[in-house]
């Protein structure tokens, strides 16, 4: 308002021109926001159709830099599977419902609807011990106070273990290391960087061991039971951790040798579960409880642990900032609100993926996308947020709030003479 006054002659600024300029700007300010805010609240009225949908999907492809890309929406009962770019770096051949992926680190979802379930036919509990399930002679170590891992803890990245054993081996193909013979013989080498319960640090390696502990309890492989009570029972064709030539030969590829498709056992609970567009709708179709599919029989899309209640919470913010922690699933937003979602990424292999729901509208998306030339111009986590969003008819999640540091002031070094030699 002050450079409007600025600006008029001299003699023509008198305190009533000045008052009536600020009247004029202020007006013009408070129409501005006005026609933003009822902008935004016709668009929040307005649901996305499923056509639109696949325009901003073709939009985030084009901004992502990527090679090929699936997008899945499920909402109430309509389904969308869309896809684009290319199977493989020129292969000019687009990729289709059945074109498979590599769910990376969605796999854990799994795990957690697993665990639920056994535990809900009482063979374990949440609060149970990781010893109670290791192999003889292992020792689980514990924290301070001789506080156990539980399989709650593991299930939400709480048992004080870090990310990885270590760097993998070279030329090992991606999800096969550390298998569980390795894994048990580092664990009791360990010392928990945090006593568990008590803050998350994200870790791989603590959902395959919640996998072993599951297929102990349960007297049979990982494999085995992700077949027996997810695979089967919603009638998914080609999610596994051991693909046939067939399904391999449908694998997705980006830019680089990812390696070969091949076995995916020995992480079968936290990255290596192979899955397509087409099971992915039917799997958003059960998690969303749409009418007439495969009914749910345990509530293993909750939160269980609230941030606020941890010291810390480091790697579980790729997609928004956590309002809550779940058995693999992270929530955003205000739970109260509308607009909070559960969601879980995934990423490597050449690939990135996401998975997002919002329970309260019977909305959900999936999308996957694998490494392109070029570097993307967009967050697709984000973006997959704000499209879940107007499909959902909600409001979009505020962005994420990125921690500011304070930069430290190097000290200027002070130039002194050298001593004079000794006489």
């Amino acid at each position: 308002m002050q450079s409007l006054v600025k600006f008029l002659p001299t003699p023509l600024v008198d305190n009533s021109v000045r008052g009536a300029v600020r009247q004029i700007a202020t007006r013009v300010l408070l129409a501005g926001l006005l026609l933003i805010a009822s902008t935004a609240w016709m668009d929040a009225q307005q649901p996305l159709s499923l056509a639109d949908a696949d325009l901003r999907g073709s939009t985030i492809f084009e901004q992502s830099a990527a090679t090929g890309m699936v997008l899945v929406v499920v909402r109430d009962r309509e389904v969308m599977m869309k896809s684009y770019g290319e199977t493989s770096p020129g292969s000019g051949v687009k990729p289709n419902s059945d074109s498979l992926i590599r769910l990376c680190s969605i796999s854990k979802v799994f795990a957690g609807e697993l665990l639920v379930e056994l535990a809900n036919e009482g063979k374990v509990g949440l609060t149970d011990p990781l010893q109670r399930f290791a192999p003889p002679k292992r020792i689980v170590p514990k924290g301070a106070g001789g506080t156990p891992i539980t399989l709650r803890d593991l299930a939400t990245h709480t048992g004080g273990l870090p990310r990885e054993v270590g760097s993998y081996p070279a030329k090992t193909p991606h999800f096969t290391f550390p298998d569980r013979t390795y894994r048990w013989a580092w664990l009791p080498k360990q010392r928990l960087i945090s006593r568990p319960g008590t803050a998350a640090l994200y870790s791989n390696v603590g959902f395959d061991l919640l996998g072993d502990a599951l297929a102990s309890a349960a007297n049979e492989t990982y494999a085995q039971l992700l077949e027996e009570r997810i695979v089967r029972p919603l009638g998914l064709h080609d999610t596994t951790l051991t693909p046939s030539n067939d399904q391999c030969a449908r694998l997705l590829r980006g830019t680089g040798d990812e390696g070969p498709c091949t076995d995916t056992q020995a992480s079968g609970a936290s990255e290596g579960v192979y899955a397509t567009a087409a099971d992915m709708a039917r799997v958003l179709q059960y998690l969303l409880l749409i009418p007439g599919a495969t009914a749910q029989v345990s509530p293993a899309i909750d939160v269980y642990l609230q941030p606020s209640q941890l010291k810390s919470v480091q790697g579980l913010s790729h997609a928004g900032d956590p309002s809550g922690i779940g058995l693999g699933w992270i929530q955003l937003g205000d739970p109260d609100g509308p607009s909070a979602l559960m969601e879980k990424t995934g990423g490597g292999a050449g690939f990135e993926t996401y998975v997002a729901l919002s329970l309260k509208r019977q909305a959900g998306i999936f999308l996957a996308v694998t490494k392109g030339k070029g570097r993307a111009q967009v967050n697709l986590f984000r973006e997959a947020n704000n499209l879940l969003a107007v499909l959902a008819d909600v409001p979009p999640l505020p962005p994420k709030v990125y921690p500011v540091r304070a930069v430290r002031k190097r000290r200027s070094r002070v130039h002194r003479p050298a001593p004079a030699p000794a006489q």
